[in-house]
């Protein structure tokens, strides 16, 4: 064969090989592309992911009031103490998620406590969540970080697990999660009466309905560990949940109250 011939040759089998290396991303591969948004008239089962130290008891209660409405609900239990790396209970989220659709369910709804929001956060931006989550809620979630945890790490680094030290503000973490834009349907929540995400306003989410909790129930004395289980959040969570759309804003405190 000639050394021209050869050369011809070498270049179309390069070229068939760059060819099926574009269909293979396009039709599976990692690739960024999204798989666009679910449809938001068929909700699917709702999956709640608790907060540092992995305490389901509150996060059950309002699964309770889901499952009393019609919904499939389930929490998350955490690995280890709920204080490890954030980024394995991402993953473990991540196939959460994966184990609903491959029952069947058309999508889901993932509702994060306190830092369950982080992580329900960072897995919508990793795990294309627009193609796979309906909706989102997250509770007294500290999306920009929270000063206890800037605290810990600087004063009492041995007291200051993986997690705590990923939720002081400007943390690599909290930078991925700030960078990445909303790309699913959020509603964010907090109150000012937070103890805990200081300041409580750090749940404050651009691209999200952002929610205070005061704006409608004016004087409501709720902490960090009472917004699972208050009465007027359970019915913002039920109304963000429901096929309304999710920056629908209730009427007053009474209506969010007997929503739950």
């Amino acid at each position: 064969m000639s050394p021209r011939r050869r050369l011809v040759l070498l270049l179309a089998g390069g070229l068939v090989v760059v060819v099926l290396v574009v269909v293979l991303v396009s039709v599976g591969g990692r690739g960024p592309a999204s798989g666009g948004p679910v449809a938001q008239d068929r909700p699917g089962p709702v999956l709640l992911v608790p907060g540092y130290g992995g305490n389901r008891t509150s996060l059950e209660a309002l699964a309770g009031r889901l499952q009393a409405s019609g919904r499939q609900a389930d929490v998350l239990t955490l690995e280890g103490d709920g204080t490890g790396d954030l980024n394995r209970q991402v993953d473990l989220l991540d196939r959460a998620v994966d184990d609903a659709l491959a029952a069947g369910a058309p999508s889901v709804d993932v509702v994060g406590y306190s830092a369950g929001g982080v992580v329900t956060g960072l897995w919508a931006a990793r795990d294309d969540g627009a193609s796979k989550a309906r909706r989102i809620v997250t509770l007294g979630s500290p999306l920009h970080g929270a000063r206890i945890a800037a605290l810990g790490s600087t004063f009492v680094p041995d007291a200051c697990p993986d997690a705590c030290r990923q939720l002081a503000p400007g943390s690599s973490l909290l930078g991925e999660l700030d960078a990445a834009p909303v790309s699913v349907p959020w509603l964010s929540v907090w109150t000012t009466g937070d103890e805990t995400v200081t300041p409580p306003d750090s749940a404050r989410l651009e691209g999200a309905t952002n929610v205070e909790l005061q704006r409608f129930c004016p004087g409501a004395a709720v902490t960090h560990s009472g917004l699972p289980s208050d009465p007027a959040v359970t019915g913002l969570v039920r109304r963000a949940l429901s096929t309304d759309p999710i920056g629908a804003a209730p009427a007053d405190c009474g209506t969010l109250r007997a929503a739950a």
